[in-house]
């Protein structure tokens, strides 16, 4: 079978392009939709509050588990040991993958949330270096390995379990993903916020900062119960007939050329995260000589953006077309990426960092909301939830997972303060090109060619 690669919010289509059975269901009604969309993007969240969580009290956790003489190596291994639990994210995406292929989309979900709260709760709970010595630290990576693993299949099973309950409105509903993780980044800088304003340093670095980690502890059994409680997808169950004749491990043989596309379409969105959300706050404060609780409060206005956007920008992506919406944006962020950085470096002021962190808001919103339902109208339902986690996964763990690590590592040798911006340049090129060939094949297939 020719791979093929399809901008079309009509799923119909697309199944009928993957010689798939497709058989079409009432619309589901709005008490249904809300019931999907919070089940679907609860983990997501869920994972996204941890892990800014993690990264805005690094320098924090750096000096409970990660205690050395020099205090720029213990934040570098406080981050690392961040930056490693993404190597797991691809093998989690393969497992998880496969088995949301085969056993649904529910199941996978079901067990993503269960193996995210058993990291949270290790987080919430673990004793410091001071206490356990050594066992502290290793029992940290773990506890991220064991996440790492667990959301490495979350992004495709939630999207695919989005995307196939409508045909018209992919693109609204995937987006929540992402708006999802806006209102993480919300909850996560307010507590940041909050908590290094209102504590002094010595509780803040003794208990303080496990509060956050107890928070998003309890927001996992709710998702859990939604989760277990709700009916798989009609485009899945109309394809298990076809399953039953070929794995979907067999059947993901040939879409290594939408995988490597799905790859370079994520870069953007994910340094958008790691670079201008997750890592600003720590550049605030160590580049800029800015306060902690104003850097903070500027991630929850580019949150705040991500999560009010995302939505609009996915509705409208099931009007005018997903490509064309997110191959703009990759170009106006290029363009304008390093002159806003410049900027900042001659004004470095709370003013200024609204200004960047609000562009910024809006540019990841306009492309990230868009982005999942693009992802998952370029592989077919049989092997939807593999292809889409693989490609988020090992997109995340390529041009995420260590961004924070490399711009700083950057700054560290180079004393080059505008290293964030040669970092975003880099993802918006390689997305624009990966969208750029996404749109040429789409008018290859509908051309015949």
């Amino acid at each position: 079978m020719n791979e093929q690669v399809y901008e079309t919010p009509n799923a119909r289509e697309a199944a009928a392009a993957n010689s798939e059975t497709f058989t079409p269901k009432a619309p589901p009604s709005k008490a249904m939709i809300r019931r999907i969309v919070f089940s679907s993007s609860v983990g997501n969240a869920l994972e996204w509050f941890d892990f800014l969580v993690y990264g805005y009290f690094a320098t924090v956790i750096a000096k409970a588990f990660f205690p050395t003489n020099d205090e720029w190596l213990s934040t570098m291994l406080a981050i690392g040991t961040f930056g490693i639990s993404f190597l797991m994210r691809p093998l989690g995406a393969i497992v998880l993958g496969v088995y949301g292929d085969r056993k649904g989309r529910k199941a996978a979900l079901t067990l993503a949330i269960l193996l995210m709260m058993v990291g949270t709760l290790t987080m919430a709970v673990m004793p410091s270096y001071q206490h356990i010595g050594v066992a502290a630290p290793l029992l940290i990576l773990l506890a991220r390995l064991v996440q790492g693993f667990a959301v490495g299949g979350e992004f495709g099973s939630a999207t695919a379990f989005m995307v196939e309950h409508s045909e018209a409105r992919r693109g609204y509903y995937a987006s929540w993903q992402f708006a999802s993780q806006g209102l993480a980044a919300i909850m996560a800088a307010a507590f940041g916020s909050v908590l290094s304003a209102w504590l002094p340093q010595p509780q803040l670095e003794s208990w303080g900062w496990r509060i956050p980690f107890v928070f998003g502890l309890l927001v996992g059994p709710v998702g859990y119960y939604i989760r277990s409680h709700l009916d798989e997808t009609p485009e899945f169950l109309a394809t298990r007939p076809a399953k039953k004749a070929s794995s979907p491990g067999v059947s993901f043989s040939n879409q290594w050329l939408n995988l490597l596309l799905a790859v370079g379409i994520v870069a953007q969105s994910t340094v958008g995260v790691y670079v201008l959300q997750l890592y600003m706050p720590m550049y605030a404060v160590k580049q800029l000589h800015l306060p902690a609780t104003a850097s903070f409060a500027v991630v929850v206005l580019n949150g705040g953006l991500q999560f009010m956007f995302s939505p609009l920008m996915g509705a409208l992506s099931d009007r005018v077309g997903r490509i064309r919406i997110m191959l703009g944006t990759s170009i106006f962020m290029g363009v304008t990426i390093y002159p806003m950085f410049a900027w900042l470096q001659a004004h470095p002021t709370v003013a200024s960092l609204v200004v960047l962190q609000a562009v910024a808001g809006i540019l990841k919103a306009a492309y990230s909301g868009p982005m999942p339902a693009l992802m998952s109208e370029i592989f077919p339902t049989r092997v939807r939830s593999t292809g889409l986690s693989i490609g988020y996964a090992l997109g995340v763990t390529l041009f995420g997972g260590f961004a924070p690590t490399i711009v700083e590592a950057f700054i560290h040798a180079t004393g080059d303060k505008l290293a964030p911006s040669y970092y975003v340049l880099f993802a918006a090129v390689l997305s624009g090109v990966s969208l750029a060939i996404v749109a040429w094949r789409m008018r290859s297939a509908r051309r015949g060619t």
